[in-house]
């Protein structure tokens, strides 16, 4: 049982605008706030692979494996041999646009039991929804002032930021 986890954003900048940004290769570097580094592997018009290293030094992977120009784009984030979870990036509207990152989280996606759904329930469904606020935010935050965003700019994350 794999369950979905959303957050969607209004946005005050047209769709184009927008995508020019989310298009860009290494573009989480600009409004991550808890991206350490995010670093191209292969971009092209062919395939698309990049690395995201957070504050607190885990590196997970991303496999870009559909993209809508001007629209979105759908793929797949882990470590280089461990599961992988689906993200869909969607970008609707026309001179106002909207934002919304939907994640279908590998853990416990091969438990049924309601121990799992607990877990989900308690855990990980609203820290990772804080985690999708603080990035769509931050993209937000980024079109607004036209500079990278500071680390931790929404507050600490349990699972991304520096351990202090």
């Amino acid at each position: 049982m794999i369950l979905p986890i959303s957050y969607k954003l209004n946005l005050n900048f047209d769709r184009d605008t927008v995508w020019s940004v989310l298009a860009e290769k290494e573009h989480l570097n600009l409004f991550h706030p808890f991206c350490k580094k995010n670093e191209a592997q292969l971009w092209n018009d062919k395939s698309k692979k990049d690395s995201l290293e957070y504050l607190n030094g885990v590196i997970l992977y991303r496999d870009f494996f559909e993209w809508n120009e001007g629209f979105g784009f759908k793929l797949n984030i882990g470590t280089k041999k461990g599961k992988k979870s689906k993200v869909i990036w969607e970008l609707q509207g026309d001179r106002t646009s909207s934002i919304k990152i939907t994640v279908y989280p590998h853990i416990y996606g091969d438990k049924n039991s309601i121990i799992y759904l607990f877990a989900y329930l308690i855990f990980i469904r609203p820290r990772l929804r804080k985690y999708l606020k603080s990035v769509v935010n931050g993209l937000n935050w980024y079109l607004e002032n036209k500079r990278p965003i500071p680390n931790n700019y929404f507050g600490h994350h349990k699972w991304f930021s520096q351990k202090n």
